[in-house]
């Protein structure tokens, strides 16, 4: 069962490049000889104390300008709002005062340069989705050297979906763009390879890459955690934070028992008999931020060691070509997370880092706490918790009508500093001036729009 040669061919005709097809052929093989990924409780023990960044003195660190020099900041663009209603790039969602993720990036960039005298460099990992938007949206920033996709796009790959009944490539003309599907952020290896982008990088004296997701805005490069890597020598350093009650499903920092290595466990990596474990936040105590820190050259030594290719853990997912039509064939997908390269380097580290460097979008709720007095928007760019908070987000559940941003938008933005759970089921308005404290609820069982009045609400239960 199943035919390596028809994926290559088909990878060869879509231009993916060596990189790129050999990454995928590892991952297929492991499918082929039935590997689940599982990583059972019994084979980790749970990560003990880490050094954390506000231990790491930054005394010179921000003006050090030779060392910013050498360094890149990677962004994961590659990603659809299409979750969240969107059409266009993630990156383009407005944030506040129709200023967008991007613009964010674009302004610590542009902030990190002129405060330190180096070049700092930009490098967006687009997908064929998001690369025409995100280009056209740069075009404003063309002064800065932020516009030509030959100085700031690394093209994410695409692999093809597999048929889950002839583990074929799978066959959709009614819409052949179906047959394909990203192939998770530990594309970023390939991706970096096959482009040339590493090569280049280690030619222009770039050592160091701090990588991050689009849609995480308090992740900005940190001159002090630089120079503390740089120190280190290590080859891979993982920025991990404490979790709360949100992240029992986010993948979590653990130590394999057999050769003590740091390794990162993905809940789609988890046994179900020990989801228990996975999920207890007291056991299990950090979670990945999915923001790391590169040693390229070191990083080019590993992958001349492995063959070219980062034997990270593949991991499966079963779905359907049209994910619309649940009728529709059924495939595999196989992905890899680009934070399981923790375990593909002797020497790999993490490091502790407070909730202000984690502030991703990935739900409505979590918008609608970005928009919020929760969280201030720095000159720098960088979103971060307010100090009063204590690097614990407010927890946002949203009922069904608000699903999608444009539903959001007539719902208003109440004041959530104080706030530790907010719940809304049903059609909500909030008036200017709600303030919310503590956990509260509303709740209307009726089709008709109730709005909430100004007011300081704590610790009830609204119904109508």
């Amino acid at each position: 069962m199943g035919n390596f040669a028809a994926f290559e061919t088909k990878m060869i005709a879509a231009g993916m490049g060596d990189a790129a097809t050999r990454a995928f052929r590892r991952n297929y093989e492991a499918l082929l000889r039935n590997e689940t990924g599982m990583i059972p409780e019994e084979t980790i023990s749970p990560a003990q104390r880490l050094v954390s960044s506000e231990e790491i003195a930054s005394t010179g660190a921000a003006g050090d300008a030779a060392l910013l020099s050498q360094a890149v900041v990677i962004k994961l663009n590659g990603g659809l709002g299409t979750g969240m209603g969107l059409q266009g790039p993630k990156s383009l969602l407005p944030v506040r005062d129709g200023v967008n993720f991007l613009d964010l990036m674009v302004r610590q960039i542009v902030d990190l340069r002129k405060s330190s005298g180096a070049n700092v460099r930009l490098l967006l990992m687009n997908s064929f989705s998001t690369s025409e938007d995100t280009l056209a949206h740069l075009e404003k920033y063309r002064a800065q050297g932020l516009a030509d996709a030959a100085e700031v796009e690394l093209m994410q790959n695409q692999i093809p979906k597999i048929d889950a009944a002839t583990f074929l490539p799978v066959e959709w003309p009614a819409d052949p763009d179906l047959e394909w599907c990203p192939p998770g952020h530990g594309d970023l290896y390939p991706a970096l390879v096959g482009s040339g982008w590493l090569d280049r990088l280690l030619t222009e004296g770039v050592k160091y890459a701090f990588v991050s997701n689009s849609d995480n805005l308090g992740a900005i490069l940190d001159p002090a955690i630089l120079r503390y890597f740089a120190d280190s020598g290590a080859p891979f350093l993982m920025e991990v934070t404490r979790r709360t009650a949100a992240d029992r499903k986010g993948g979590h920092l653990a130590v394999r028992k057999s050769d003590g290595r740091l390794l990162l466990r993905e809940v789609a990596q988890c046994p179900e008999a020990d989801m228990e474990a996975f999920q207890d936040i007291e056991r299990h105590r950090y979670f990945n931020t999915n923001s790391l820190w590169l040693r390229l050259d070191l990083l080019k030594e590993q992958l001349a060691a492995d063959s070219g290719v980062l034997p990270l853990p593949m991991i499966r997912n079963n779905k359907t070509v049209d994910p619309r039509d649940k009728n529709s064939t059924a495939v595999v997908q196989l992905e890899s997370a680009m934070g399981a390269a923790i375990e593909c380097f002797e020497g790999a580290a993490a490091i502790d880092v407070p909730r202000s460097r984690f502030a991703p979008v990935k739900t409505t709720g979590d918008l609608l706490a970005l928009r919020s007095d929760a969280y201030e928007v720095l000159d720098d760019g960088q979103v971060r918790l307010v100090a009063s908070r204590n690097g614990v987000p407010p927890v946002i559940s949203l009922s069904d009508e608000y699903k999608l941003v444009d539903q959001i938008e007539a719902l208003g933005v109440p004041g959530l500093v104080g706030c530790d759970a907010l719940k809304v089921s049903g059609p909500i308005r909030f008036a200017p001036g709600v303030v919310i404290e503590g956990n509260v609820e509303f709740a209307n069982t009726s089709v008709e729009a109730k709005t909430v009045q100004p007011g300081v609400y704590k610790d009830q239960v609204v119904n109508w």
